[in-house]
Order: structure tokens, then C-alpha cells, then sequence
């Protein structure tokens, strides 16, 4: 029945780990195997037991002997999940922020034909994503950045800055994501160019979960992200404009 809605589509999921020794087990349970047929985990020099723990679950892993940061392990995760010649890659964190059995949810639209990315929302009302846990200063932020984002990519999105993400195997042909930061600003810069270059970017709502074990940036790093990505925005104005083409945008 589940290859029924699958049509036989090759998913695999990729996690990007940095310490995540507490939460690997508990994300990788609740998987939907029936759904995923490979896992690939890229662990960004953990110093704790994730490399241990993702062997022992015999999860496909790779390692960076040097810290080569967020966007720099995702780089590696999406370069190594194309090898698996996918229909469907989808990002996952396991740190147990973001709820894998939403992954049949994430992938029926694009498996369907309907989007080519799939982002899980964590902006459902201002009440829930705060009793979830999100800092306040965090939700003002998210609210603000996607408010411009939306106005300057003519999109109408709750979310551009969460972490679970599913893409179509053309998405990631396309877009030149090598070329992108290594720092947390990779994923406004991935959308921003998904963007460009036309793709179609859906949504399912997955509720927000913020605890100790949760990876999550302080305020200093998130004010950096906040400003690299208007500078994105800036790159894609010039670009679409044909004033200057930045090299996020040359394939």
C-alpha cells in the first residue's frame, strides 16, 4: 500500500550531525522505514559518541575530521545523497527538533507533482510556536525576515528558516549549492535561490520543539544570520535585475 503513494520513488534522508549522541536513537526510531530507503548521517567533528551511536544503528556515515560548519556538512550530505541517485532527498536534524513521522507528509507533494521543495513550518499560530519553546527574540526574527523574504521573492511562505526540508532530485541538480556559505546562512541562501530559479516551494505544518538537547544558535549568531540573509536578498535583487550575477547564482 505505501508503494502505492511512494510510485516507487528512491528516498533518502540525510541528517547533518554535530553532537547529537542524546537524541540520534530516538530520531532514527521514529523514522517511517516503509517510506525511507536509505539514511545518510554527515557528523561535522561531534565530540561526544555520535559517530559510535550512528554506526551502531548502521546508519551509512560519514565524518569531517575538522568542523567545516552547518551549511559546510550539508554540502557533504547532499553531495553524498545524490551517489544514491534519489527522486527525493529530505533534510533531517538528529536532534529531535523536527518530527520524522512527518515524512510521508513532506514527500506526497512532491512525489505528486505539486511542489519541488517541501518545507516543514514550525509557524502555525504565535502561541503554539512559543509554548513550543521558540525564543521570543527568535520568533520576532523569523516573523520579520520571512515577511521581507515574501515581499521580495513574490512568495507568500509561514517559514523560510526551518531545518526539515525535503527537495526533488532536480532541485538539488540545479541549484549550485557548493557555491554557498558554509555558516547557518546556507539554508536562506538555498530558498532564495530555489527562488530564482523558479522552483515550486510548498508547506506542512510540524509542530516546534525546542529543549536542552536541541541544537540552536545564541542571539549573536542569529543576529549574523539575520543580516547575511538581507544581504542574499540584496544578491538576488542585482541578479534578477541583471546588475550583478553573484556566484550563488551561476550554476
Amino acid at each position: 500500500m505505501i508503494n502505492e503513494f511512494k510510485k516507487n520513488k528512491k528516498i533518502v534522508v540525510v541528517m547533518p550531525a554535530y553532537n547529537a549522541e542524546g537524541t540520534l536513537i530516538k530520531t532514527h526510531s521514529d523514522v517511517p522505514k516503509n517510506w525511507v530507503d536509505e539514511i545518510i548521517l554527515v557528523d561535522d567533528a561531534s565530540r561526544d559518541r555520535t559517530v559510535e551511536i550512528a554506526k551502531r544503528l548502521n546508519i551509512k556515515t560519514f565524518v569531517h575530521l575538522k568542523n567545516k560548519g552547518y551549511g559546510g556538512n550539508q554540502k557533504t550530505c547532499y553531495t553524498e545523497a545524490l551517489k544514491k541517485n534519489p527522486d527525493i532527498v529530505i533534510m533531517l536534524h538528529p536532534d529531535y527538533q523536527y518530527d520524522p513521522k512527518y515524512i510521508p507528509e513532506m514527500v506526497l507533494p512532491i512525489i505528486n507533482g505539486h511542489f519541488d521543495i517541501v518545507l516543514g513550518s514550525r509557524i502555525s499560530s504565535r502561541k503554539e510556536v512559543l509554548t513550543g519553546g521558540m525564543p521570543f527574540y527568535k520568533y520576532i526574527a523569523n516573523r520579520f525576515l520571512t515577511l521581507v523574504e515574501n515581499i521580495i521573492l513574490g512568495l507568500n511562505l509561514s517559514e523560510y528558516h526551518t531545518g526539515y526540508r525535503a527537495y526533488s532530485r532536480k532541485v538539488l541538480d540545479m541549484i549550485p549549492f557548493l557555491n554557498n556559505s558554509n555558516d547557518f546562512v546556507f539554508d536562506a541562501e538555498f530558498l532564495i535561490q530555489a527562488a530564482y530559479y523558479n522552483f515550486r516551494i510548498g508547506e506542512c505544518f510540524v509542530p516546534t520543539k525546542y529543549f536542552p538537547g536541541a541544537s540552536s544558535i545564541n542571539f549573536r549568531r542569529s543576529l549574523k544570520y539575520g543580516i547575511q540573509t538581507l544581504i542574499t536578498l540584496i544578491k538576488y535583487i542585482l541578479a534578477k535585475f541583471k546588475i550583478y550575477k553573484s556566484k550563488i547564482f551561476r550554476k
